[in-house]
């Protein structure tokens, strides 16, 4: 029995229970059950009894006296108490609690995937780092964050659209143009311009690529220049990103909302101005355009257009957001950095004025700093730690794991030794380990005979295979909390716990027969679970990007 049938058997007695009285009902959320701290209590609590008790005029715990022998009736469980104010605590029937070991197994990699974001359409913008130079540390920790996010939900039955907002249009592109064209004459960086052996190398590939750009007169050269770059730059982006195991499904020009339609001769601000007007948000003052976002609690009224006729960076933040909104997009992800505090408000008052519920439909995620003990600045960036240099010092595993371990609200200082120790003091070699030991079990049993030809889930009965059976019920749960929160962290934490029972389990039972020993059903029980234990890790890892070795 798993937990879900638990549950909707729960949800049915209730059900049946409320129907007669009038105007109290519940959502299977409602009869979630919980993991008792301390298992001799049972494998699964309910409160709802204290839930429902006064709404329907009784005593929580007469309640759930009433509901005990209706739970103790499911086929499956052993056992129910009623403990406390009216928790109800119920304890399953070693055959079908162990018989998750099976269900796992047979499930697969989609064990662990749920329906609780069914229904959810998600666009989720992160990273949207510059076009103007290599992904650095500050970057790295919202590209793994970011897309275990993604991972997450999708798992949960969201549909999600993960999204690259790049920054490609303004003077700083202009500046990286010239950047680049004075590095191609051998000149010294321009005042304010973007220095680093990276912008030497950019302007010899644009000078290989075009050999008579220096003959060129200068603002044709610069436009060359900084296209040409431009393109090299994204394209190694993208290729550390893809070291860095992060997908994106698009990467969204900001140049494209400044660009004029063939046929209307607007651009997607001008259509932005023009929809927040008719809604009676815009107005003129100052030889400026104003978007009135004081009425939807931003701490000012943002303009639109300056009195030189210049757009400002909030007209583009208004057309990207009615884009996503124009490709049916009713939710949206926006993951910024420590210092995006700011932008908060001002988004959620551009939802509230394009008519959108910024409660529900928008979401601002703000992550903090990290930093690496022992990271070397980049020696082609200058004054930045690279992510390609990161990924060649400690591999994407490691920093991906630990950068998904921890809840992005809080400042992180990781240790690049502890990242790359081979020890039960790193987590991720703790958890692969574990996973590299299922696999090591597998074929060992193979070698010895042991099949999963039987599968006897009442002989699962040492104390060590009912934590770790217990461990196994809870996965799909922590990938369902994950995912509503969106806090991957939960992921990588369960893991590790996982990884303690399976290691206890190996230490305190055998799945291969000893010496001559014949091979039995006890045998091929416990590769059953071992087996489910490797796939549920293997599953885990996936969600944050991080693969799980058969061997190590």
């Amino acid at each position: 029995m798993t937990p879900e049938d638990l549950s909707a058997a729960l949800f049915t007695i209730v059900t049946d229970r409320l129907a007669s009285v009038e105007g109290v009902t519940i959502t299977e959320t409602d009869v979630a059950l919980e993991r008792p701290r301390n298992r001799d209590h049972g494998d699964w609590a309910s409160n709802i009894a204290m839930k429902l008790a006064k709404r329907i005029g009784t005593n929580p715990r007469e309640f759930a006296g009433e509901l005990a022998p209706l739970i103790a009736a499911i086929d499956g469980v052993a056992s129910v108490d009623v403990a406390g104010p009216g928790f109800i605590n119920i304890t399953l029937e070693t055959a079908a609690a162990a018989e998750i070991a099976r269900t796992i197994v047979e499930a697969g990699d989609g064990y662990g995937h749920n329906a609780v974001l069914a229904g959810h359409t998600i666009n989720m913008e992160f990273v949207s780092a510059n076009p103007t130079g290599p992904l650095h540390i500050g970057h790295t920790r919202w590209a793994a964050l970011g897309d275990s996010i993604a991972r997450v939900l999708k798992a949960s039955g969201a549909e999600v659209t993960t999204e690259y907002y790049i920054n490609d249009a303004g003077s700083q592109m202009d500046v990286f143009g010239l950047s680049v064209l004075r590095a191609a004459q051998g000149l010294p960086t321009p005042e304010k311009g973007y220095p680093g052996p990276y912008i030497q190398t950019l302007g010899q590939r644009v000078l290989d690529a075009v050999p008579d750009l220096l003959d060129k007169p200068e603002d044709e050269a610069v436009a060359i220049a900084r296209d040409l770059a431009y393109d090299f730059q994204l394209a190694e982006i993208k290729q550390s990103l893809a070291d860095f195991h992060v997908h994106f499904d698009v990467f969204f020009s900001e140049r494209t909302l400044h660009t004029p339609d063939a046929v209307t001769g607007k651009t997607a601000i001008d259509d932005a101005e023009e929809r927040l007007r008719a809604q009676g948000h815009v107005y003129e003052a100052d030889d400026a355009v104003w978007v009135r976002t004081t009425d939807f609690g931003d701490d000012k009224d943002r303009v639109l257009t300056r009195g030189n006729g210049v757009v400002t960076y909030f007209a583009a933040d208004a057309a990207y957001y009615l884009s996503k909104k124009d490709r049916g997009f009713p939710e949206k992800i926006y993951l910024l950095g420590a210092d995006h505090h700011g932008y908060v408000g001002r988004l959620k008052a551009l939802a509230a004025a394009a008519g959108d519920d910024p409660d529900t439909g928008l979401s601002v995620l703000i992550g903090q700093l990290v930093n690496l003990n022992g990271a070397k600045l980049s020696k082609r960036a200058g004054n930045i730690i690279e992510l390609d240099d990161l990924l060649a010092w400690l591999g994407a595993d490691a920093l991906r794991y630990w950068l998904a371990r921890y809840p992005a609200d809080s400042p992180l200082a990781l240790d690049g030794e502890k990242l790359r120790s081979r020890t039960n003091d790193n987590p991720v070699f703790y958890v692969q380990y574990a996973h590299a030991r299922t696999r090591s079990v597998a074929r060992n049993a193979a070698d010895a005979g042991v099949t999963r030809d039987a599968f006897e889930p009442a002989l699962l009965v040492h104390p060590t295979e009912t934590a770790l059976i217990g461990a196994l019920q809870e996965f799909p749960r922590i990938v369902a909390h994950a995912a509503e929160l969106r806090e991957p962290h939960r992921v990588a934490r369960y893991l590790e716990e996982l990884a303690g029972y399976y290691h206890r389990w190996y230490d305190a039972t055998r799945v291969l027969p000893f010496g001559d020993e014949p091979v039995t059903a006890i045998h091929s029980t416990r590769l059953w679970l071992n087996d489910a234990t490797g796939q549920v890790i293997r599953n885990g890892l996936a969600l944050i990007g991080v693969s799980a070795p058969d061997r190590m």
